[in-house]
């Protein structure tokens, strides 16, 4: 999976090169470049933005520098990648999306800024808006981060296969709780069941937690 990020502050991209996504990096199961859009401007001074036509409060980014961006990417390539504007009006981003989006092979993310972009490099170049959650956020790169984790992990050979098969949202409950050593801590003891060795009777207490668990805190999954 190829992910092309157009964004003015690559500079915040570092955290998604540690852990497990610098692992499958490694791997070469994941590529992530960093674009940054401010490149492409014109003129002395660098600007990607400017005043909103028919006023209003705030800058707009120039559809122009976005534009030759995408094109620096895609003029290589004998293919159309999938583009994604990060965007608070865009549909909610879920588990499911995640799913699906990890079965493409290239995906471009810009991320908006200010008041946000010129509608018409969205009308030419984006497939599909798509936001984290119903509020605003100074940018688009905190979203792309969330979004390319969340892609990833779902890339065969970035996590085990037991490793997604019961965590939350992979069915239709959240995943059930989790016990390490040591067995008693502050006067709590792991479940007995746990310890038994039984592993049918450990599942079917797996899938009855993992019921209880949605039905308190999600019961709109059910």
């Amino acid at each position: 999976m190829r992910f092309d990020v157009l964004t003015l502050f690559p500079e915040m991209f570092e955290p998604v090169k540690t852990s497990i996504l610098g692992k499958a990096i490694d791997k070469k199961l994941i590529e992530i470049n960093l674009i940054n859009f401010r490149d492409f401007s014109t003129d002395k001074q660098k600007h990607v933005d400017d005043y909103p036509y028919g006023g209003g409060a705030g800058m707009v980014l120039k559809p122009e520098p976005i534009y030759d961006a995408y094109k620096s990417i895609v003029d290589k390539l004998e293919y159309k990648p999938k583009v994604i504007y990060l965007s608070p009006q865009g549909k909610v981003f879920n588990q499911k999306i995640a799913r699906n989006l990890s079965n493409e092979n290239h995906i471009i993310l810009l991320c908006g800024h200010y008041e946000g972009v010129d509608q018409r490099v969205i009308d030419e170049i984006v497939d599909e808006e798509i936001s984290i959650g119903d509020y605003v956020l100074t940018g688009g790169e905190l979203p792309a981060m969330v979004m390319i984790d969340a892609i990833s992990r779902n890339i065969s050979g970035v996590l085990s296969n037991e490793s997604l098969k019961d965590e939350s949202f992979s069915n239709t409950y959240l995943e059930y709780p989790q016990y390490t050593r040591p067995e008693i801590f502050m006067g709590r003891k792991v479940p007995e069941i746990l310890m038994s060795g039984h592993h049918a009777n450990i599942e079917k207490w797996r899938r009855e937690q993992a019921i209880e668990i949605t039905k308190k805190k999600r019961p709109d999954l059910i």
